[in-house]
Order: structure tokens, then C-alpha cells, then sequence
């Protein structure tokens, strides 16, 4: 089996009003860039073969110290960016009730389908997305580890995608990946196992 570990990029400056961020390039805060830095310390005795992450800077800045902790070159993969919102880009939920009220209600009751207006049809973002994580599994030698760094609703279309579950369930079933934890899948011949879900990273610290 080879090993995937999902891992949503740090916090961001549009965290704390919970603002859809797709396709914006938007900055990491002091605490996003602390989280990279922790899983810096997970990544130096995790025994990785590969980092992958997105093209978008977040996810970029999040697994670049990774690298250096490892001396693995961060590997960029545009396939892994983040669904793009459309019109909801940058709002928060109230907003776009106010803005779209009926397409908002729709989405709520069905975001596969009712995908947010000039938004990304998530089936297509699914597949772009499980076509790269399939190539990277592709690269590994049997029993490696590859870090990816991505996005919270592309990762969640991807594990239900895996798993075999309707895409319209993925707030539901999965309601949130948390920034730096660890979701972590096995693709073996004929099959893809989710390992971990959503766990904390753990990492041994030096004692001086």
C-alpha cells in the first residue's frame, strides 16, 4: 500500500470570518505560518518520500518548510488547487444569502449539484483531483509516504470520491478538515483505505 497524507494548508487572513477562498491567493496569518512550521516537525520523522502540495501560494508556503526540514523539493501539482466558488468567492455565508439567497438555499441542500453560482462543477474538481493524487500514488515505491498539501473542499470531494460516497454528502459526512491536521489515505491495487481522519500531528521533539 502506498500512503497519501492530506494535509489542509495553515490558517488564513479570511479564517476568522470563515470567507470561501478557492482561487484567491490569499496570505497565511502568524498562527498559519506557526502551523507550517509544526508540520515541519512532524515531516522530519515521518519518513516521506515525496511533498506534493497546490499550486496556490497557502498551500505552498505551508509545505515549504516540510522541505527544507526533509530536503525534499516541494512538487506542484495545479490539479490539487481548490474548487473555485465563482461568484462566492471571498463572501461569507450571510453574504451570500443576501446576495443569491435561493442559490444559497439550493447549495445548502445539495453542493455537488447546486454548485454556487459561476462556481466549478465539483464533479469535474473531483476528478481533476483524484487524477493527481492517482499519479503521485503512481510514483511511489510500495510502502512510501508523500505529504500533499491542498484545500479543504477539493480534500473532501477526494475522500468521498475514495470512498465511494455521493458527492453531495461531503459537508455533511466530512463538515471540516482542519488547518495542519492529517488525513491520510492508502491506495493499494484495488481498492483506497482512509487511515486517519482529520488527526492531530504528533511528533517526537529532541530533548536537549
Amino acid at each position: 500500500m502506498k500512503l497519501l497524507t492530506l494535509v489542509r494548508h495553515g490558517e488564513t487572513e479570511w479564517h476568522a470570518e470563515n470567507r470561501y477562498a478557492g482561487r484567491s491567493d490569499i496570505a497565511l496569518t502568524e498562527k498559519g505560518l506557526f502551523q507550517a512550521e509544526q508540520l515541519a516537525q512532524w515531516a522530519r520523522t515521518a519518513g516521506l518520500h515525496a511533498i506534493w502540495s497546490s499550486s496556490l501560494s497557502r498551500a505552498l508556503r505551508t509545505a515549504e518548510p516540510a522541505a527544507r526540514a526533509t530536503g525534499l523539493a516541494v512538487q506542484i501539482d495545479s490539479r490539487l488547487v481548490e474548487l473555485d466558488f465563482g461568484d462566492a468567492e471571498g463572501m461569507t455565508g450571510r453574504e451570500m444569502a443576501t446576495a443569491f439567497p435561493q442559490a444559497r438555499e439550493a447549495f445548502l441542500q445539495d453542493p455537488a449539484t447546486n454548485f454556487l453560482p459561476s462556481g466549478e462543477d465539483p464533479a469535474e474538481a473531483a476528478d481533476r483531483g483524484m487524477a493527481a493524487l492517482r499519479h503521485i500514488a503512481e510514483k511511489l515505491p510500495d510502502g512510501a509516504r508523500a505529504l500533499v498539501v491542498g484545500h479543504n473542499t477539493l480534500f473532501r470531494l477526494l475522500l468521498c470520491k475514495s470512498l465511494g460516497l455521493p458527492l453531495s454528502s461531503y459537508r455533511k459526512v466530512f463538515p471540516k478538515l482542519a488547518n495542519t491536521t492529517v488525513t491520510e489515505l492508502g491506495f493499494a491495487s484495488d481498492h483506497i483505505a482512509l487511515l486517519a481522519f482529520n488527526s492531530p500531528l504528533l511528533f517526537e521533539t529532541k530533548r536537549g
